[in-house]
């Protein structure tokens, strides 16, 4: 960070740093936030007016003049007088392009604060790893991460805006579901630190093969330079088969495989979560965490080898990886009463879900139950997926399994129904409400009850009606 606190910016700096042009107000002003929402506007914010697929946020200009904005980055400069009852602005920026315009001043900003970025990328495991990057790191820096899953064109570049506040350090994650979009993002964050978690048939609906998913993944390392470092999967091949071209330095992780970084003797402690000892060329160290899954020791592992990067010694992580706690609907235990619920409602695939049952199947004596809502934008494979799923969830211990969606469920329960379960231990439904319904009426004291599936089938609400039964 430069001396004396974080920078201070100014209009007419913005202006020219997002490709437009003040029209209204002083170079020198001063600029406080900035919004994107009319109504979250702080007052003193700048509320920049997006154009999307459904709404246009020039519609809503005067709005967020109303609730205090100082001034407003638009392509469309009638929409200020729109209404002649809002407050003028005292600033106004005119851009080509509003969501370019975003893009470029987070790049702006990151550049500015001094912060160090780790940008986080894989099919699976993004969310957990940035989490744990960031809990790793906070008590030896000060550490901003992007909240959610802000991990597209325009929720990074908002989140880099944030970086005006001071952090040392910056953890992101880069979502996409279609080739170019992590080349985009990466040329925004410009991160010094990039994180490759692993490659799975995810948005398989937009690509011909998983190779072309693994290419879109690799646009991570673009603009990488020698001083540049990257943190990579040793345990998946598609990784490190396009690692091997990346100019600056490499960092490998993996869980019971030769990395630089791994995990070993590797244990589930059922739904109290998992031990491991963590390795490196001249240090091992125990370590527990409350994570579910071997697929969360290697997001741990991933984790701990960026915070070593950053000269974190081992035995002080060691000390925080019990603090790396599960996020609400991303594999979280709660205890209602007797009866247990793993909310893993927030998104599901293939290779996640198949790693939630694996973790919750560990948890012997009790009764378990799967409520799987069906994934989507798997293509033309999707009914073998989701079929394979079935018998999954079979095979990992679950005696009753509940399918929630269309003819993707139906695949599912059919992959149940092939593995041995007969009769009303498996039932599809239609909606995740007929589903909470279905559920609150068949569980029973001391069940075990996994609840997963993609974010458009809406599982989180089978999550809050049983909280609301306990």
């Amino acid at each position: 960070m430069p001396q004396g606190g974080p920078p201070t910016f100014r209009a007419g700096e913005l202006a020219a740093a997002c490709d437009g042009r003040l029209i209204a107000g002083q170079p020198s002003a001063p600029v406080a936030g900035f919004a994107i929402d009319s109504r979250r506007v702080q007052a003193g914010d700048i509320f920049l007016a997006l154009r999307g697929a459904r709404l246009d946020g020039h519609r809503f200009v005067p709005e967020a003049l109303r609730n205090g904005a100082a001034g407003v980055v638009v392509s469309d400069v009638s929409a200020v007088g729109a209404d002649g009852a809002a407050p003028r602005p005292q600033l106004v920026i005119a851009v080509r392009d509003t969501t370019c315009a975003l893009q470029r001043l987070g790049r702006f900003i990151r550049r500015r604060s001094g912060a160090r970025v780790v940008a986080i990328t894989g099919s699976v495991g993004k969310t957990t790893t940035k989490e744990n990057v960031a809990a790793l790191l906070a008590g030896s820096y000060r550490v901003f991460r992007n909240a959610g899953n802000l991990n597209n064109h325009i929720g990074l570049p908002l989140s880099l805006l944030e970086l005006r506040h001071g952090p040392e350090i910056a953890v992101v994650e880069l979502g996409m579901n279609h080739a170019g979009e992590i080349s985009k993002l990466v040329s925004i964050a410009e991160p010094d630190v990039r994180v490759w978690t692993n490659v799975a048939e995810v948005h398989a609906a937009f690509f011909p093969s998983i190779e072309a998913i693994a290419d879109a993944k690799a646009e991570v390392m673009e603009g990488a330079t020698p001083g540049t470092q990257l943190v990579a999967n040793a345990g998946d091949a598609r990784v490190m088969a396009r690692a091997a071209a990346f100019p600056g330095t490499v960092t490998t992780f993996g869980v019971e495989t030769d990395a630089d970084v791994r995990a070993t003797r590797v244990r589930s402690l059922g739904l109290r979560g998992m031990a491991a000892t963590i390795e490196t060329a001249d240090q091992a160290v125990e370590v527990r965490t409350p994570l579910l899954g071997y697929g969360q020791v290697a997001n741990l592992a991933a984790a701990i080898a960026v915070a070593l990067r950053f000269d974190v010694p081992l035995d002080v992580l060691a000390a925080r990886v019990p603090h790396c706690a599960a996020q609400p609907g991303r594999g979280q235990v709660l205890q209602l009463g007797a009866l247990s619920v793993v909310d893993d409602s927030y998104n599901s695939s293939p290779v996640a879900l198949r790693a939630s049952l694996a973790a919750v199947g560990r948890e012997r004596g009790r009764r378990r139950v799967a409520v799987l809502g069906e994934m989507l934008e798997l293509g033309a494979r999707s009914a073998e997926l989701h079929e394979a799923c079935g018998r999954a969830a079979v095979e990992a211990g679950f005696t009753l399994v509940i399918a929630v969606g269309g003819t993707p469920a139906e695949a599912l329960a059919a992959g149940a129904r092939s593995a041995g379960l007969e009769g009303e231990a498996v039932t599809t439904v239609r909606t995740s409400a007929e589903a909470a319904e279905h559920v609150a009426a068949v569980a029973r004291e001391e069940d075990v009850i996994l609840v997963k599936g993609s974010r458009g089938v809406g599982m989180d609400r089978v999550v809050d009606r049983l909280k609301a039964e306990s």
